[in-house]
């Protein structure tokens, strides 16, 4: 097959960044124009937080592919929506799955390699190869010809892609049967002969990633992250960080990092609104946003009702030991207006005391106007508020279930 005729996939350029969205809000906000700055930092926003990440996982039949797809998507086999498992081929076109909680990351199930309907050779043409980030390659016991053959397809393509070596928790539990048994021996003999099959192959220096589709907080499914992290283009990161699992500490601090960096858009947004008035903070906010980033916050660290319960499953901590260690209310119930104004009002000291450096060295940034600042820097104290409560949550319910 000649793959001379497909051009390759490139990276569409945001239409918007940060140097030209600042001079945009500076310019409306110069002409009393607070609703077309508003605009302008929804549509950044927008833009940002639909940022496509198409993840393409294949490999030969019954190695785990489907069980990784509803992994990565923090689901379970059994759940509703999840990509069908078997001990057959049970994928017979590549069929996309978007994350729940973030439905521009699409998790791609595709068929198993070198079977009758998708031979090697014809393989990345039938599955649409140009629409991928990049591909794992899975395999649950040796990495075969099929699996090679495909890697170097995909290399000529210019496309990125990882080897993982899955069901690493059914080869422990088989040699803890042995007498000399040793954890990290069995996973350095694993990843020896993984590595060492596929440079026999011809693959050079391939990269192997031993994962338990179960217990991703445990084996390499961490240094998979960083690998993927670091070698995507800067604007997709957060893509794949917010679908993240909450597998160590580590990942909770940096979904804190960029809920954070995008804070002072949000008061932005508040500031050019008719708010609602907060009892005892004297300024306006605009509840219904808070509402929607509150929502964000809680469902990125993995505190809502159903994903506790999943982790209780998974982990063997009860939920009730998991719930009891959260403070926020804002994960203990659905997050409303009148929730968020409740807060407010019962935090208004505390929010009021926060330091005010951090939000009013965005005042002259963006040239926000004295009208609108008072309302700018309450609601970006009291989101970082919020966020620092729900991000100690995360950590605490990690420690308690994994840590």
């Amino acid at each position: 097959v000649s793959y001379s005729t497909f051009s390759f996939w490139k990276v569409p350029s945001l239409r918007i960044n940060m140097e030209d969205l600042i001079a945009g809000v500076k310019e409306a906000l110069q002409n009393n124009d607070s609703a077309a700055a508003a605009a302008k930092v929804q549509e950044y926003l927008e833009e940002q937080e639909n940022i496509p990440l198409n993840i393409a996982i294949t490999g030969e039949c019954g190695s785990g592919k489907s069980t990784f797809v509803n992994a990565l998507r923090g689901i379970d086999d059994n759940d509703e929506g999840a990509a069908p498992t078997g001990v057959v081929e049970t994928t017979s076109e590549g069929t996309p799955y978007p994350h729940p909680n973030y439905p521009n990351v699409t998790l791609w199930d595709l068929p198993g390699i070198g079977t009758t309907k998708f031979p090697a050779d014809e393989y990345l043409k039938l599955v649409g190869f140009e629409k991928f980030d990049f591909f794992i390659i899975i395999s649950d016991t040796r990495f075969r010809e099929n699996d090679v053959k495909l890697a170097k397809e995909i290399q000529k393509m210019k496309k990125k892609f990882y080897f993982v070596r899955s069901k690493i928790d059914n080869d422990i539990q088989a040699e803890r049967r042995k007498r000399d048994f040793s954890a990290e021996g069995t996973l350095t003999k694993i990843r020896a002969n993984c590595i060492q099959g596929l440079q026999r192959q011809g693959v050079e220096s391939p990269q192997v990633f031993l994962v338990s589709s179960f217990q991703l907080h445990l084996y390499d499914f961490s240094l998979l992250h960083e690998t993927l992290e670091r070698e995507l283009p800067e604007h997709k990161r957060d893509a794949l960080l917010f679908v993240m699992p909450n597998i160590n500490l580590e990942i909770i601090n940096k979904k804190k990092e960029a809920f954070q960096s995008k804070i002072k858009y949000y008061s932005i947004l508040s500031a050019g609104v008719a708010g609602v008035p907060v009892p005892g903070l004297s300024v306006a906010v605009d509840l219904g946003l808070m509402v929607a980033v509150v929502s964000k916050y809680v469902a990125g660290f993995g505190l809502g009702k159903s994903s506790l319960e999943r982790l209780a499953a998974s982990s063997g901590v009860p939920y009730t030991d998991l719930s009891a260690v959260i403070k926020s209310k804002l994960s203990a119930a659905k997050t409303t207006k009148d929730l968020i104004l409740k807060l407010l009002v019962s935090a208004a000291d505390i929010v009021t005391s926060m330091a005010v450096e951090e939000a009013t060295r965005w005042i002259p940034v963006f040239g926000i106007v004295a009208s609108m600042s008072l309302s700018f820097i309450t609601t970006y104290k009291a989101l970082n508020y919020f966020l620092n409560e729900l991000a100690d949550d995360a950590q605490k319910v990690f420690t308690k279930a994994l840590g």
